[in-house]
């Protein structure tokens, strides 16, 4: 394992301090409810807020594009901030995945996404791993994309797709307008990232990178690594929100986070919840540095934190009694963001498989 600091920095404090702030205010769980409903009213409100007032658009566009400069460590406190809080914004797809394929590339596109003007999406399927085959459309000589692809988080809010396609030289990457395609919402099991099938029926195609295929994979590796600090926010929400419930919830008598047996519960999923932390943050820190550890820290972070999601999703609807199983809990929305990560950039299986080729297990 490489020696890398794990410790939050003052400026990374501020950070976190900063965007929970905005989402205490404006992201309360009555209105990401209402996604279930069709009530998309939060996202562009929220999204202007989170990508312009606070800049975090271009967090990790260099300063000469336009951007912060900031790097893979300050995103992941945006992360475990957006995932504490299940906010419906498209960051991950769009500031983290889909900008990181086009740094480098010199293309305009860069510095209109810094500046909030435009927002982006990479068109894969939500499910797609770093190390799987790439799924891709057909780009003919004058740049025009024929091909369908389906389950792409963040196009709904996407107004310019990033498109990876194989032409006469291989696959390339492609900008294409938002309106230029067909797109259809899928009703999805988690609304609060709502996936969409694209259709390209002869759509023009504006070349950003030629090297599409390392642009892709560079792309999907950040948001493997990132995604895990989401899984972390979602689990410490989950944590935080069942142990202060089960300090004031009583039953026969006494305070229930009081019963030795929940206690134990409780115990193992704290235990869990700062496992997680640390294989988030050596994640995050590992990819900042572009350290030669990031692939092995990215795949043990996504085995690890995926499932400790979930967990505790479940811990925290059933540990909230008959309420937790209501509607008008929120926690049927971390359970729900947490099983829809669970399948995002790969599986926690096919991660593990992914670990045992990278760290060389025999017969793996």
């Amino acid at each position: 394992m490489t020696d890398v600091d794990l410790l939050y920095t003052e400026v990374e404090d501020d950070l976190r301090s900063v965007v929970r702030s905005v989402l205490t205010a404006q992201c309360e769980p009555g209105a990401v409810t209402a996604l279930y409903d069709g009530d998309r009213a939060l996202v562009a409100d929220l999204w202007k807020n989170i990508a312009v007032d606070l800049g975090l658009a271009g967090l990790l566009i260099p300063e000469a594009d336009g951007g912060a400069g900031a790097s893979a460590r300050e995103a992941a406190v945006v992360l475990e901030e957006l995932g504490r809080f299940v906010a419906p914004v498209p960051f991950l797809t769009s500031a983290v995945v889909a900008t990181t394929a086009l740094v480098g590339s010199g293309s305009a596109l860069l510095g209109q996404l810094a500046a909030g003007e435009r927002t982006a999406a990479l068109v894969v399927p939500l499910t797609t791993a770093t190390h799987a085959t790439l799924p891709t459309v057909s780009a003919g000589a004058d740049g025009r994309l024929t091909g369908k692809v389906t389950s792409v988080a963040g196009a709904l809010e996407a107004d310019v797709l990033l498109v990876p396609a194989t032409g006469p030289d291989g696959v390339a990457l492609y900008a294409v307008s938002a309106t230029d395609t067909q797109l259809t919402p899928v009703v999805s099991f988690d609304m609060t990232r709502q996936l969409a099938d694209i259709e390209f029926d002869g759509a023009a195609g504006e070349l950003v990178v030629a090297e599409g295929e390392a642009a892709v994979r560079r792309a999907l590796a950040a948001g493997t690594a990132l995604l895990a600090s989401e899984q972390y926010g979602v689990a410490r929400w989950c944590l935080d929100e069942t142990v202060a419930y089960l300090k004031q919830r009583r039953q026969f008598g006494r305070v229930v986070g009081g019963f030795q047996a929940v206690k134990h519960r409780l115990a193992d999923l704290y235990t869990a919840v700062e496992s997680g932390n640390a294989a988030a943050r050596y994640a995050a820190a590992t990819l900042a540095e572009d350290d030669a550890d990031a692939p092995v820290a990215a795949a043990v972070a996504q085995a690890f934190c995926s499932d400790l999601a979930v967990y505790a999703g479940e811990e925290a609807v059933q540990l909230h009694g008959g309420m937790g199983m209501t509607w008008e809990h929120p926690a049927h929305l971390y359970l729900k963001r947490a099983k829809a990560d669970q399948l995002a950039f790969g599986t926690a299986g096919a991660h593990r498989v992914r670990l045992a080729d990278l760290v060389e297990v025999p017969g793996s």
